[in-house]
Parts: C-alpha cells; structure tokens; sequence
C-alpha cells in the first residue's frame, strides 16, 4: 500500500477529488486506490456530468479520463478553464503515448498528464503535486485577502476605514439612483473626547471608542455599515432607509451612548454623542453623489454640536420635520 504520509496530507488538506471515467471496472479500482491513500472523491462517468459537477467549485483536484464517449477529457479541460474556476487542478489520463498528443491535453487546460495504465506510485505522486500547488494557491489568496482587509479596516475598532467608505459610498449612491431607492447617511461625533483624552489618557479614550463602535452596533441592520471618519467621528451607512427610519436608528445610538456608562477599572464615564443625518429620498430621480451625501451630514452635526450637542438634527433637505422628540 502507498505510504500513509500521502493520506495525512490529503484529509489534513481537505482538498476534493473528482474522479472522471468512463468504464466501471477501471472507475471503481481507481476510486479505491484514491480512497485508499485519503483522498475525499466522488465520481462522474461522463464530461458533461464532471463539468456541472466542477463548476459548483467543491473540487480541487481533478482526475479525467481523455478517451470517453460524449465530451472527452480534452474538451473538459478546455471548458473548465473556459469557466475561470479558481485553483482547480486537472491530471489528465491517456493511452496515446504521442508527444503531440500530451501537447493537446496541456493547451487545452490539463496541468499535468499521465500514460495509462498509470503505475499506482507515480499517479499518486503526481496528484498530491497538484493538491500542493491547490493548496499554494490557497494560501496566496487567503493572504491577499486578508490583506485587503486590513487595508480598508480601523486597526483599533476593527470596522472601515475613511478609505473603504471613500470607495464605497459611490457605488452605494449609484446604486440608490439605478434603482430609486432611499439611501441615508448617518455622521456621529463623540461629544467632548479631547477632554477625555487630556484628563484619562489615550488608553481611557481607546476605550471609549471601543464602547461607542459596540453600542452603535446594536442600533444596526446585517446590510448596514458604518467607518472611521476621523478621530471620534463615525459614518454609518443605512442602504433602502428613508428619513424617517434613519433618524430612528440615530437616535437609538443616541440614548444608547447617554444611557450606557464606560465601566473601567477605577471609575465610569458617561460620554454623549451628536448626530447628524441625510438621506437620498427614492421617491424621485436624485443625482446625489457620496460627497454631497456626507457634506449634508457632516453640516447636521455642525448643527447639533451648535445646539448643544447629544442630539440628532437631519440634513437641509429633510422634506418634513422629524415628529421625534428631543432627550437631552
């Protein structure tokens, strides 16, 4: 039996194998050898069942057969990269022994080849190539992503940062537009925190920030989101909310923060926040873009700080006064 290392791996990988073939006998020897060495398989009998099979994008690995009848092996490697799958590996198994033959298989999208009848050792050998080069390019992807992500998140409050909402509030105004819906912008400011910094320290304003991200958390919807704007300054981005409904949600974060104390080791802070809201109404055509949105809420908070802060104030373009009664 082949060595157990090769099995470890592949169960440890949890990398998927489709085996392509045709005729029974030879289906279910090689199913049992694969099985046999770890590796997880199922099985088609024809290309165009493995082709549906491979792009639900479960299997990894590939094992074809190139002489069948219907589609053959070829032809599936070529439409499997006509379908732009990520990291799926394609072994491909011939008795034509023709270098011009093997050429064929590899333009068409197979990343390796091997003569049948297949020696048990080398075939296996070739397939946990494979999974090393599936998992390889994993791991790049897997890195690049997280990446990204820290590239577009706040290091200390773990939501988005100033760059991620730049790039993304257009896209959702555009969105708003195509499809005429609502689309409101909520922009909040920690009242007073550079006198909490001075008199606690960064560390109790760090905290501070912490517990404002978490209660302003509560206040939202899986299709909200929110970022960092600047210091102690937030945007919170409320897709298909009218103003009515946005100016609910802020002033929830409101009493949420005038209600909530910041429980620390010696002592516990009351820390109140402003509002300010606007909104894109979908009722009618707007051409509202993300700068415009955020001026008009950044020009209601300047409002609410000037009213005396720890309230909500809505944009210019409110079409009715908000029927929400102020709580200082």
């Amino acid at each position: 039996m082949i060595g157990t290392a090769a099995s470890a791996a592949a169960v440890e990988s949890e990398i998927k194998l489709l085996l392509v073939e045709d005729e029974p006998t030879q289906q279910m020897l090689m199913e049992r050898l694969l099985r046999g060495v770890g590796y997880v398989v199922d099985v088609a009998s024809n290309g165009e069942d493995a082709l549906e099979m491979i792009k639900t994008g479960k299997y990894q690995l590939v094992l074809t057969d190139w002489e069948m009848p219907g589609m053959d092996g070829v032809t599936l490697c070529r439409l499997v990269r006509e379908a732009n799958l990520p990291s799926v590996y394609i072994l491909l198994l011939t008795s034509n022994g023709a270098v011009t033959h093997a050429v064929a298989g590899l333009r068409a999208g197979a990343n390796d080849f091997i003569r049948k009848p297949a020696d048990e050792t080398e075939l296996v050998a070739r397939l946990d190539a494979g999974r090393r080069v599936v998992l390889l390019e994993q791991s790049l992807r897997d890195a690049n992503t997280q990446i990204e992500r820290l590239s577009v998140t706040d290091p200390l409050l773990g939501i988005f940062n100033r760059r991620y909402l730049h790039e993304r509030l257009p896209l959702e105004t555009a969105r708003a537009r195509r499809y005429g819906q609502s689309l409101s912008l909520v922009m909040s400011d920690l009242d007073h925190f550079k006198k909490i910094n001075d008199t606690y320290g960064h560390q109790t304003g760090d905290a501070v920030l912490q517990h404002a991200v978490a209660l302003t958390r509560r206040a939202l919807r899986q299709s909200d989101w929110m970022a960092r704007y600047g210091g102690e300054e937030f945007v919170i981005v409320l897709p298909e909310t009218q103003l009515l409904g946005a100016h609910a949600v802020a002033e929830r974060m409101r009493r949420l923060c005038a209600d909530t104390a910041v429980e620390l080791a010696d002592t516990h802070l009351v820390v109140t926040a402003s509002f300010g809201v606007a909104t894109i109404d979908g009722v009618a055509p707007s051409n509202e873009d993300g700068e415009a949105l955020l001026r008009q809420a950044d020009e209601a908070l300047y409002e609410s700080k000037q009213a005396g802060r720890n309230r909500v104030t809505c944009g210019p373009k409110s079409p009715t006064p908000v029927p929400f009664p102020h709580h200082p």
